[in-house]
């Protein structure tokens, strides 16, 4: 059950070592893993070239900087960023639950790593083989004693095994050419263009620039991370708990963090906190973000450029397994089929999981603001939702809709304008609600505003040129 009320004053706590940093950051980088670095990217890359580079470095280095003012919020309130604009905008809970549903419910992902699974094995049809990963997915989110620790266990594993073996891929694969290609790259010279190739559909640029990280609404569920996490004054912050576990019904979850003194003891804390989460986040979100789409798009330039049926669909993700197989051996080829299905599902369990907790915290902010209720049961909200996608999701792949790249770049299309909100409402949520010496420097606001000012002018230019 959730509760709304306050609670009495509470000290800030102290910071923790780095090394007991290092988690909510896997999980917001596994986020985008199998959408843009598994697939849109590498895809450009497929049919343009290497040219595009410098567009996956600026958008991870921008969303770098969305999700440190994400956290910046939940570090000091110790409340997600949605209960905190829910209070400045009593319509904005009804925002996230549409712009999350719409955005994400489209099941590209998984559909992209069943479809990959089912090449593998000879299976014509996918679907049924997403249906599967789908209900299993379910099972996996209902099953963990409590929902992040579960979450942040799986994705640590497939993060430090799979980007090792591709960067072992790569290295066998590649030429001392093909790096000096993606060194040009980096600051836009392409084969024969700079910067944006002509006959580029700019509706999958835009995706795949929205999905240099996690995209959309995900991002904001860093903020969830870092109080389930307990950073900051989310140390007095409950977890979801498992939908199986005993209890789980009559667990009571506070929505708002609690206050702190404005002491100089506390801004010292807060200092350090914010160095130290700032230090996690560079190392894991973007560092290893970065490699893992660098890496990815140098595979595929060296074992699928050029080919002429990269446009359909995902068939370029096949034709590097083949190619990797001729080069190095069959079973290799295989085994990064298999872990580019693994990426994926991975990818799409992270999704559900957060899009889930951005449902369920702002149906229970309704719940709690507009409805006047005292107590809503969180953990089965959550799961609601959950199984509300899977259902929904399965419905699409009965229905034949299952394209996983459409489906995909129309998700990433939609989420680059919720970014687009988002960007803005959480500056404004910072600057409004933070006390002065907590917020953001006028260096970061300049960022965040050109950040914002992109996507809000790359969004409306797909607008037009898909209208006309």
């Amino acid at each position: 059950m959730a509760s709304s009320s306050k609670k009495n004053s509470k000290p800030f706590p102290p910071a923790l070592p780095l090394r007991k940093l290092i988690g909510p950051s896997f999980v917001i980088l596994a986020l985008g893993l199998g959408s843009g670095e598994v697939i849109l990217w590498p895809y450009l890359v497929s049919n343009y070239g290497l040219g595009i580079a410098w567009g996956a470095l600026i958008g991870i280095t921008f969303q770098y900087f969305i999700n440190m003012e994400i956290e910046r919020y939940a570090l000091v309130k110790g409340e997600s960023v949605f209960v905190g604009l829910a209070k400045l905008w009593r319509l904005a809970p009804f925002w996230f639950i549409f712009s999350t549903f719409i955005g994400f419910g489209l099941p590209g992902i998984i559909a992209a790593s069943a479809k990959v699974l089912s090449s593998l094995l000879g299976f014509e049809d996918f679907r049924w083989m997403a249906i599967l990963f789908l209900l299993l997915i379910g099972f996996i989110l209902s099953s963990g004693k409590t929902v992040y620790g579960l979450m942040e266990k799986l994705t640590k594993i497939v993060l430090l095994i799979g980007v090792p073996f591709i960067f072992i891929l790569v290295f066998f694969v590649s030429q001392p050419s093909d790096w000096w290609q993606l060194a040009q790259g980096l600051v836009g010279n392409g084969e024969g263009y700079w910067f944006i190739p002509a006959g580029m559909v700019l509706a999958t640029f835009l995706g795949a620039f929205a999905y240099s990280g996690a995209g959309g609404n995900l991002n904001l569920t860093q903020s969830i991370y870092i109080k389930e996490k307990g950073y900051g004054m989310g140390k007095y912050a409950q977890k979801i708990a498992g939908l199986f576990k005993r209890g789980q019904q009559e667990q009571e979850i506070q929505l708002e963090g609690v206050d702190f003194p404005l002491n100089d003891q506390a801004k010292k804390y807060f200092s350090l906190w914010w160095k130290r989460i700032s230090i996690e986040h560079l190392l894991v979100f973007w560092l290893m973000g970065f490699i893992s789409i660098v890496l990815l798009m140098l595979l595929s330039y060296t074992t699928t450029f050029g080919q002429t049926t990269n446009t359909q669909g995902i068939q370029f993700v096949i034709h590097q397994g083949a190619a990797i197989g001729s080069l190095l051996s069959p079973i290799v080829g295989s085994l990064f089929l298999v872990s580019v299905c693994i990426m994926l599902f991975q990818t799409q369990l992270g999704v559900m999981d957060s899009t889930s907790r951005i449902m369920a915290e702002n149906t229970a902010l309704i719940q709690t603001c507009h409805k006047q209720k005292k107590t809503v049961h969180l953990s089965k909200i959550y799961f609601l939702f959950v199984w509300a996608q899977i259902a929904f999701g399965i419905l699409l792949f009965l229905f034949g809709i299952s394209e996983p790249r459409t489906l995909i770049v129309l998700g990433a299309c939609l989420n680059a304008v919720a970014m687009f909100v988002h960007i803005g409402l959480v500056s404004y949520l910072n600057q409004r609600a933070l006390p002065e010496v907590f917020r953001p420097a006028i260096w970061r606001k300049i960022i965040l505003g050109c950040i914002f000012v992109f996507f809000g002018f790359f969004s409306i230019l797909v607008l037009l040129d898909q209208l006309f």
